[in-house]
């Protein structure tokens, strides 16, 4: 009986067709059918990249603004949440609101569904890097905030930040009233894809504007690397399904989520809502 051959293709295994074999296997053939065999099962497992003359960052980012985003996930322990939560609606705004930090809150959250006792803070630095480096230094001079900063950690399991720029096709994340429920979808991309997956979501983002739904999309810079995080706002869960059935009604909706499906190595969908004092309600 013929040995079965499995081949690669899209992540699966399937049986060979009949009369395919792989390389190794013994077989009387032509050199010029050779050659051509080899050449296709090369197509299966190697990814042909175009050579780049520039950083990811610079191809995929805003050039009009230079401003640099952090994102903040803090774990906290069950009991401390409204406590946290608390001091966070005390504190936070102080900094968003005076001139002398070049920062604003973009949004500040609770996860709802997804991991729990969890917040999130998204903050903005107008200026990049040398902002950061601005904001750090004063807020080391500043003692609400150190004792801030000292009654958090005790409330706290563990935390994670990274920093961010933003996609050049997605709108700026301004504040808007609510009330609203907020989706974060992070998606930890297959290393070297960045770019195809910018290239893929600067046409797919335009499916998903018609309900105002889509707030901001980042890539990450420093952190979990190869990380992107897309923001949508609905005025509940039955309208973010609803939105999101309907964009399948749209040509070529689907063949943008079949090419970038596959350069996806993980992704999570968290369900926020924000605290009484974030900039998106």
């Amino acid at each position: 009986m013929a040995a079965r051959v499995l081949l690669a293709r899209g992540g699966l295994l399937r049986p060979a067709a009949p009369g395919s074999f792989l390389p190794g296997l013994r077989r009387v053939t032509s050199s010029g059918h050779r050659a051509r065999e080899d050449s296709w099962l090369k197509s299966l497992f190697v990814r042909k990249v175009d050579p780049r003359k520039d950083a990811h960052s610079n191809l995929l980012a805003k050039k009009e603004t230079s401003s640099l985003y952090k994102l903040q996930f803090h774990n906290v322990k069950p009991e401390c949440l409204d406590a946290y939560n608390k001091i966070c609606q005390e504190v936070l705004p102080k900094i968003h609101e005076d001139k002398q930090y070049p920062c604003t809150l973009v949004g500040t959250w609770n996860t709802w569904y997804g991991e729990q006792d969890q917040a999130v803070h998204l903050w903005r630095y107008e200026g990049g890097y040398p902002a950061l480096t601005e904001v750090m230094n004063k807020l080391r001079e500043n003692q609400e905030f150190v004792s801030f900063r000292k009654a958090r950690s005790d409330m706290l399991l563990s935390r994670k930040n990274q920093l961010l720029l933003e996609f050049s096709f997605w709108n700026e994340p301004v504040p808007r009233s609510g009330p609203n429920i907020y989706e974060l979808r992070s998606y930890q991309l297959r290393p070297g894809t960045m770019i195809e997956w910018g290239n893929y979501w600067a046409r797919a983002i335009r499916f998903r504007q018609d309900s105002n739904e889509a707030v901001g999309g980042f890539f990450s810079q420093i952190g979990q690397l190869y990380m992107v995080h897309h923001l949508w706002a609905y005025k509940d869960l039955q309208t973010r399904e609803d939105i999101r059935n309907a964009a399948w009604h749209k040509h070529g909706w689907e063949e943008l989520v079949y090419y970038t499906v596959p350069l996806i190595q993980e992704m999570e969908s968290r369900i926020m809502i924000p605290l009484k004092t974030s900039p998106l309600q």
